[in-house]
């Protein structure tokens, strides 16, 4: 059971790492969130498809590692080089932030159909969300062993409740998210867990 939990935790902050940051898709969950349009629908998108990411990188990575048990060591290898590299990138926009924050502004509304598209095309088209979901969490999962699927359930939840935050709470989100200094707090906290789970990841290979 505490083994289960621990799973469970790993996988919930290491979700929520790769899911807070500044970017495109939050920043549209944030902004139909102060306009409140399309708001059920945008958040249940943006859950409903990293769950399904998530689910297929446990599923893909750890069937790999079923067939070919070497290929934890290999796996563990490229996705800890890639959660430094992850890391670091977050630790330079601490040091070097971008020039403005989320814009979350209330702007001209549109279309609850105009809304989904948006956001079926943020969250699918983006190539990053690939890697972040299918590739790194499924390395990471796929080290949690038999406990892998406990792990990927964590990341699905920290996934659900960010983008619950990040939507119903984005009246109260917003003055703290528009600030830069917010999101480098974010940033170095991002950096931290990136790196400690890629230098774990390297040890154990």
């Amino acid at each position: 059971m505490t083994n289960a939990l621990t799973a469970a935790a790993a996988g919930f902050g290491t979700g929520l790492s790769l899911i807070v940051a500044i970017g495109a898709q939050n920043a549209f969950v944030l902004r139909q969130g102060i306009r409140r349009e399309a708001l059920f629908a945008v958040v249940a998108i943006c859950a409903l498809s990293d769950a399904t990411l998530i689910s297929l990188g446990v599923a893909g990575v750890g069937a790999v590692v079923v067939a070919w048990p070497s290929a934890l060591t290999v796996i563990a290898l490229i996705g800890g080089v890639f959660l430094l590299g992850y890391g670091c990138l977050a630790a330079r926009r601490v040091f070097r932030p971008s020039a403005s924050a989320l814009r979350v502004e209330a702007g001209s509304g549109g279309s609850r159909r105009r809304a989904v598209l948006t956001c079926l095309a943020m969250t699918w088209l983006n190539p990053h969300v690939y890697l972040d979901t299918v590739f790194l969490l499924g390395s990471v999962a796929a080290d949690r062993g038999p406990l892998r699927w406990t792990f990927g359930l964590g990341a699905v939840l920290a996934s659900l409740c960010w983008f619950v935050a990040l939507g119903f709470g984005a009246r109260l989100l917003s003055g703290f998210l528009a600030r830069p200094s917010a999101w480098r707090v974010l940033d170095g906290l991002i950096a931290a867990t990136m790196i400690a789970l890629g230098a774990t990841l390297l040890a154990g290979a």
